[in-house]
């Protein structure tokens, strides 16, 4: 009998552990209370290397992720939909592009905030974008010798 009692207290530890790990996970990652966020559209040339769920960042600081990403048919760019912070004002002049963490990094969006004393209201797009920029153009730029100082 006491050999049940054990396995059922492990079990229910085992179960306490999976629960907590799940909660912390969806912290994390921003999957909990979707209410304390409003939603900014933005259309890029290419958005390579991002997808939902992608980190956005101000300063450096996660701000938000990254909500929806289609194909436009009419214009072949990206329409992404970025979720932020209530608490985070972006200035209406702000421009939004795609970085990378390091040469081996993932890429994140990053919001560079304007000067206007005016901000985004929740649905408005972001004009002002510049896509993902690949690491192999670059080298091959760099190795063919075009587009170097002379």
């Amino acid at each position: 009998m006491s050999h049940n009692t054990t396995e059922v207290l492990i079990g229910g530890a085992v179960l306490a552990a999976a629960i907590g790990f799940a909660i912390y996970a969806g912290q994390a990652t921003g999957l909990s209370g979707g209410g304390d966020t409003y939603p900014l559209r933005a259309s890029f040339r290419s958005l390579e290397g991002v997808g939902v769920g992608t980190d956005v960042r101000l300063a450096g600081v996660k701000v938000g992720n990254v909500s929806d990403v289609t194909l436009n048919p009419e214009t072949y760019r990206a329409d992404t939909v970025i979720s932020v912070r209530k608490n985070i004002q972006v200035p209406d002049d702000s421009a939004i592009l795609v970085a990378s963490e390091g040469l081996l990094g993932g890429n994140f969006v990053e919001l560079s905030p304007g000067g206007s004393p005016f901000y985004f209201d929740p649905g408005d797009e972001i004009t002002d974008t510049q896509g993902s920029v690949s690491l192999i153009s670059l080298l091959l730029k760099f190795v063919s010798g075009s587009g170097g100082a002379e």
